[in-house]
């Protein structure tokens, strides 16, 4: 179903458009919303989908305002919801089910993405089917594909997800596309220092040359690299020193698969 307020009762591709969120479960069962809306206007479509019993949202729209995402998880942790994004293209798990827009239309998808046991979490939408490409070109398939968002506030990072793919029975290796900026890459290192994770994980740290430059963002909002924190350089050390494969090239991400698995 859609959702656009004063566009109820239209049919757009085959799909019927309602006014608001509740009319649009008394005609469906929903169980995950996309909201790609203008910035200002993502806190109240996230709230009210969160109202009407959503517990899964995928929030596309970029560099919504902070305040706004931290008042949207607060009321999704109380609520036991998962958000992913913003700033995300979605979450797909091959020849099943896709929700967002990751990979393109249908004959991209088949292309780019087929079933099998790796996982990928990606800070970049489009990255992710990139290495999702290339494991499939490798002959190597994907259980659950995760683009987590660029925004420097999101709802799902890969320490959150993390849990969810060691209970995959589906899962057998798990792929990271890391970037710039932020601490998520340095808090999953901490946990794994301490806590044994049943998969191996390959990853790859993008933006090499952001060491070099401190205080430029580097296309993502959330990829900016301050002083003395989100260095790709530190990020690839650390993840290594706990027990990650940290891949040199994005070429060699297939091969770590390929022996770990």
């Amino acid at each position: 179903a859609g959702v656009t307020p004063g566009k109820g009762g239209q049919t757009i591709h085959g799909v019927r458009v309602f006014d608001t969120v509740q009319t649009a479960i008394q005609s469906h069962k929903i169980d995950a919303t996309v909201i790609a809306v203008p910035a200002p206007f993502v806190r109240d479509a996230a709230l009210e989908a969160l109202a009407a019993g959503i517990r899964l949202l995928v929030i596309v729209t970029e560099r919504t305002p902070r305040r706004d995402v931290v008042t949207i998880l607060e009321k999704a942790t109380r609520l036991k919801a998962r958000v992913i994004g913003p700033n995300t293209l979605g979450v797909i798990s091959p020849d099943r089910t896709r929700i967002g827009m990751c990979g393109g239309n249908a004959k991209d998808i088949r292309r780019a993405y087929m079933q099998g046991p790796v996982g990928i979490m990606s800070r970049s939408g489009g990255m992710m089917t990139e290495i999702a490409n290339q494991l499939t070109q490798s002959g190597i398939g994907q259980s659950t594909c995760v683009s987590i968002g660029g925004d420097p506030i999101i709802g799902s990072t890969f320490l959150d997800l993390l849990p969810l793919y060691e209970k995959d029975q589906e899962t057998k290796a798990l792929v990271l596309f890391c970037e710039p900026g932020g601490t998520m890459e340095e808090r999953l290192s901490e946990y794994l220092n301490s806590n044994q994770c049943q998969l191996p994980i390959i990853a790859f740290v993008a933006g090499r040359f952001a060491d070099r430059m401190q205080g430029i963002r580097f296309g993502h909002a959330g990829a900016i690299v301050e002083r003395g924190r989100g260095s790709p350089a530190d990020k690839a050390r650390l993840l290594r020193e706990s027990g990650v494969y940290v891949a040199e090239k994005l070429s060699e991400i297939q091969q770590l698969v390929k022996v770990n698995l």
